[in-house]
């Protein structure tokens, strides 16, 4: 009988032991698991670098090769190191921030009277119509062709360059607006006064929110036109900033410099439009629980 519960309770402790083990340690299968699904990912970021490397690859070969002239299409790797010069001696960050500050400057005021009068016209019918026409002359004229304008009302200074930024950024945001304000579901609307809402909270809870993800499109749209008027802006009668950096290069034939600008500037354009998307998914968040259970 003692031999039995002995065997017993022996048997028991192996089984709980063995429970232990097999708590404890995972299966093989969930071992390999974390390995294997690394590899997907992995893959996926090699094939969106790969178009890119291969670009620098015969970037960096044509030149070096011969087949295209050193003095007009500088390597990447010269260009690099002019650059890692800019950073040396101080000039990088000069450059850049009186970039960033003008085209910040452009893009913010853009934004507040783009999304402000985007809202009103797409609200309000009858002044739409009456202030439509004239807003459809004004988009027909390009910023470029309205910088001797702005150099002759607000001179040389930094007024006209963030002007020539404000009217490229002003119109992908204010169409983009209007358009989704348009968009939104009338049955929304309806279902809120129906239920007793006011017409600020419809506007501000309802109409709002459902034209956001067009609202934002125009802004990164904006973000882009910005950096491109930048260019232009900083061409006449700048003392810093990347698109000066950029047209003083090529004047004294400094092409690694000059090529180190426009990737610099293309390199600002990326981290602008990154920003905007980061602050995009911030203030959205709320449209991915929505996609969820949609």
């Amino acid at each position: 009988m003692t031999t039995s519960a002995t065997s017993a309770a022996g048997a028991s402790a192996a089984d709980i032991s063995t429970a232990g083990m097999s708590a404890a340690s995972p299966a093989p299968a969930q071992r390999l698991a974390t390995p294997t699904a690394v590899l997907p990912t992995l893959w996926r970021g090699l094939e969106r670098s790969a178009c890119i490397l291969l670009f620098l690859a015969l970037w960096e070969l044509l030149p070096r090769a011969g087949w295209v002239s050193p003095a007009f299409l500088s390597p990447p790797s010269d260009v690099v190191r002019a650059i890692a010069t800019l950073v040396d001696n101080g000039q990088l960050w000069k450059h850049v921030t009186a970039s960033l500050q003008r085209s910040l400057a452009g893009l913010l005021l853009a934004i507040a009277s783009g999304v402000g009068l985007g809202l009103l016209m797409g609200a309000v019918q009858r002044f739409e119509a009456f202030v439509d026409p004239l807003l459809q002359l004004f988009r027909q004229v390009s910023a470029f062709a309205l910088f001797p304008v702005f150099l002759l009302f607000l001179g040389i200074g930094e007024a006209s360059k963030v002007a020539i930024i404000f009217w490229a950024a002003f119109w992908p945001v204010l169409l983009n607006t209007i358009g989704g304000v348009k968009q939104v579901d009338k049955l929304l609307v309806h279902s809120a006064l129906s239920m007793g809402a006011s017409r600020s909270y419809i506007f501000f809870r309802v109409v709002l929110p459902a034209a956001s993800p067009s609202i934002f499109t125009g802004i990164r749209l904006a973000g882009a036109y910005s950096i491109t008027a930048l260019v232009a802006a900083e061409m006449i009668g700048a003392h810093a900033g990347l698109g000066f950096l950029t047209l003083n290069a090529q004047e004294i034939f400094q092409i690694p410099t000059m090529y180190a600008g426009i990737l610099l500037l293309a390199l600002l354009g990326l981290g602008l439009n990154y920003a905007l998307a980061l602050i995009e998914a911030r203030l959205t968040g709320w449209r991915k629980g929505l996609e969820l259970h949609g």
